[in-house]
């Protein structure tokens, strides 16, 4: 397939190859209208046959040559299918495409500092674990990392002591950089606020830009309410602080934190016959929380 795909990529060979779709012809009547040097032609002929997009015979004093559709056929249905699974609904085209349309609009938005102050987004997630396991995934560090990233990206340092007044401190790089040889995605600063074991956790979150400003502050607000089925989990995510430059990282909001929290579901549910091992707290500080 490589070799086809590189025979067909010279502009003079595909006139070649548009050529010969009509009929089979001689390297005179090809040079002809290709408007080419004979030999020149036969050297793209030669390369074409080589390839198996081609094949020819000699008649008398002529050499003709004629186009095999096979491979043709061939590489046409690989195509469809790279398309096919480009193209699926819901996958990363999609979201790139949700992205992008998210992103133009953030863009007009942000004139001002502060433009996006106030904002909220809301989320909700059914778990089928009981509020102890969901909260193991939410404050364990391991746990913590495998999901809290959206699809890909990945966690490559992460700090969370659940405890009030902690500091955070999370980066996370391409899924596919396993040397970490890329460049960090992203980086992200912030301190635990509340912390009720199983029932609540609250922090707040700066992403940094490239100069190592804020970008924005995000307040995160998670409420775990067990049901007969597992954990209802609910979460506000409230900005402030926000800088004009914010715009392509609250474009993401929705869409990136959604894919998280699904992420999260779907380690929970894989978990679900795994003993449980929880992060115990001796505190549970209903009343503390940060200065919003």
């Amino acid at each position: 397939m490589d070799e086809i795909l590189i025979a067909l990529a010279d502009p003079a060979r595909w006139r070649l190859v548009n050529l010969l779709a009509e009929r089979p012809r001689s390297v005179g009547v090809l040079a002809q209208l290709a408007g080419a040097r004979q030999p020149q032609t036969s050297k793209h002929l030669q390369t074409l046959e080589q390839a198996g997009v081609l094949t020819s015979q000699r008649n008398g004093q002529r050499r003709i040559y004629a186009l095999r559709s096979e491979p043709l056929r061939e590489l046409s249905t690989v195509l469809a299918e790279l398309a096919n699974v480009a193209d699926r609904v819901d996958g990363p085209r999609e979201t790139f495409d949700r992205y992008g349309r998210s992103l133009e609009a953030e863009r007009r938005s942000a004139h001002d500092a502060g433009w996006a102050d106030g904002r909220t987004f809301t989320f909700a997630r059914s778990l089928g674990a009981a509020p102890g396991r969901v909260w193991h995934h939410l404050t364990d560090e391991a746990a913590l990392a495998g999901w809290w990233t959206p699809e890909g990206l990945r966690t490559s340092r992460l700090v969370f002591p659940a405890r009030t007044g902690a500091q955070i401190l999370q980066e996370y790089r391409d899924v596919d950089d396993v040397d970490d040889s890329d460049v960090v995605v992203g980086r992200a600063e912030g301190l635990i606020g509340l912390v009720v074991p199983d029932e609540r956790l609250t922090y707040q979150l700066s992403p940094l830009l490239p100069d190592g400003g804020i970008a924005f502050t995000a307040h995160v607000d998670l409420r775990l309410t067990p049901t007969t089925l597992g954990t209802d989990l609910d979460v506000e995510y409230r900005i402030s602080d926000s800088s004009v430059e914010s715009a392509d990282f609250i474009a993401g909001i929705e869409i990136g934190f959604g894919q998280s929290l699904d992420r999260l579901v779907a380690t929970v549910a894989a978990d679900s016959d795994t003993p449980r091992s929880i992060n115990s707290h001796d505190e549970r500080e209903k009343n503390n929380s940060w200065d919003d």
